[in-house]
């Protein structure tokens, strides 16, 4: 694990002006990382009422414990971005079973035969397939994946976040990339395209 001081952090001032109660201060942090930790909750647990309810409380979290962050052992994104991944983490955890995908929401309502909605069907239909191969590697392979190839932080903000060594995070890559090829592959049947497979996953290189 990499030891990442905050000397340079854009985000401490604000976040020493929360720590004293500056709503103002906190709203400047909520817009600055709203969208990614939304995205990132998303990936995590693949609805999106799921995932407002988590960076809600991650925001939460932010407000009652910013007195007690610590700068000096990471900058306040990856402390954030901890936050939250953790709470996926329990959130999955705690469920009985594994979550549905909402597919409903992302196909149109109605039949529509032409060229240009079919090829909106059938993509809608493989991010949900390809939604489901995600949902079934390992949560710390599924982060990995979310935080380097959806996210596209670099392998050393990724271990930051995850609390792993580059190294550690470049294993848990190489094996949800071989993870998820296999499982879109046959899931999907798409005739054993890979390279399909590959492209939408977004796991063709590090």
């Amino acid at each position: 694990m990499s030891n990442c001081l905050a000397v340079h952090d854009p985000d401490l001032e604000y976040v020493r002006r929360v720590a004293k109660g500056d709503a103002a201060a906190a709203r400047v942090l909520v817009d600055a990382y709203g969208d990614r930790l939304m995205a990132v909750a998303y990936r995590m647990l693949g609805t999106r009422d799921a995932a407002e309810d988590i960076v809600q409380e991650a925001f939460i979290r932010m407000w009652k414990h910013a007195c007690n962050w610590q700068p000096e052992t990471a900058v306040f994104s990856t402390w954030l971005h901890r936050v939250t991944i953790n709470l996926c983490y329990d959130r999955l955890r705690k469920a009985s079973t594994r979550y549905e995908h909402a597919a409903g929401d992302d196909l149109p309502d109605s039949a529509d035969t032409s060229a240009d909605s079919l090829q909106v069907l059938e993509e809608s239909e493989r991010a949900v397939l390809l939604r489901a191969a995600l949902e079934r590697l390992p949560e710390r392979q599924k982060t990995a994946v979310v935080l380097c190839h959806f996210e596209e932080m670099t392998n050393a903000e990724a271990a930051d976040i995850m609390e792993v060594s580059v190294q550690a995070l470049e294993s848990l890559l190489a094996r949800a990339r071989r993870g998820l090829k296999a499982d879109a592959v046959l899931q999907s049947g798409l005739s054993g395209d890979r390279s399909a497979a590959t492209s939408e996953t977004g796991v063709g290189a590090v």
